[in-house]
């Protein structure tokens, strides 16, 4: 495998350190190849303007307009194109962040503000016209693994826990984000007190990472829905006859069997 790893944490003495180092070793001991995006090693800049677009214009500003115009016209700043390069190159994609407010840190946001410009990673189609998006993006045939560290017990994130099913509290990214530009995405790795880890626990969950990496290339992915897979109406509502009595995030996802 060709791996796009994406590691947001401003420590890596911490316990997603630990993650990140464990992961690494077990994939080029396994002969996969990886290319890492330590975003705030990197000083990462997750904020959009204008001089991601190297524009001479001072008329206003239409984001949009200006990412895709930029990245035909390879006018994208030097730090988005690199990313663009390893995304590329990648047919696994890692994002790897502690989840803060119940999302990613925000450096990792503007990652995908900054890299998944307009005719990139949205506002693509095909031949005919037509959006390709959520399974038919640009970057669809990748796979995507979430791995994500929360301080609170898991009971806190299960079906009637406090904080949302964990499944809804990521289905904007896993569904929203990864699945809307094309990408596959992989059941995520959530370890959950890791405010409280002993050190024992700090072991047991690098060594779990490790197995779950080594056997990416035969998990399944998220049975989420195609939108060109004839399950949505012309306006991109379920029909009648797809999850019948269903609503909310997981009617979207195609019950397996």
């Amino acid at each position: 495998m060709r791996i796009h790893w994406i590691f947001a944490h401003p420590e890596r003495r911490s316990l997603n350190g630990t993650l990140l180092d464990a992961g690494l070793d077990a994939l080029t001991g396994a002969g996969h190849e990886v290319r890492l995006s330590d975003l705030y090693g990197m000083e990462f800049r997750p904020v959009v303007d204008a001089a991601d677009f190297r524009r001479e214009s001072c008329e206003r500003l239409f984001v949009g307009a200006e990412q895709e115009r930029a990245y035909r016209e390879g006018k994208l700043a030097d730090d988005i194109r690199a990313e663009h390069e390893k995304l590329d190159w990648a047919d696994t994609v890692v994002l790897h962040f502690p989840l803060w407010w119940l999302g990613p840190p925000a450096i990792l946001k503007g990652w995908f503000d900054r890299v998944l410009v307009q005719g990139y990673g949205f506002g693509v189609r095909d031949e005919d016209g037509r959006a390709r998006r959520y399974g038919d993006g640009r970057l669809a045939g990748k796979r995507a693994l979430v791995v994500t560290t929360v301080g609170a017990r898991p009971s806190s994130f299960g079906p009637r826990g406090v904080h949302g099913h964990i499944d809804e509290v990521l289905f904007p990214l896993l569904h929203g984000t990864l699945w809307y530009t094309g990408m596959a995405a992989l059941p995520p790795y959530v370890v959950y007190g890791a405010d409280r880890a002993t050190e024992s626990e700090v072991a047991a969950r690098a060594a779990e990472l490790r197995e779950r990496l080594l056997t990416l290339p035969e998990t399944e992915p998220l049975p989420y829905r195609h939108e060109a897979g004839g399950d949505y109406d012309a306006d991109l509502v379920l029909r009648p006859d797809a999850a019948p009595g269903r609503t909310g995030v997981g009617a979207h996802v195609r019950r397996r069997g």
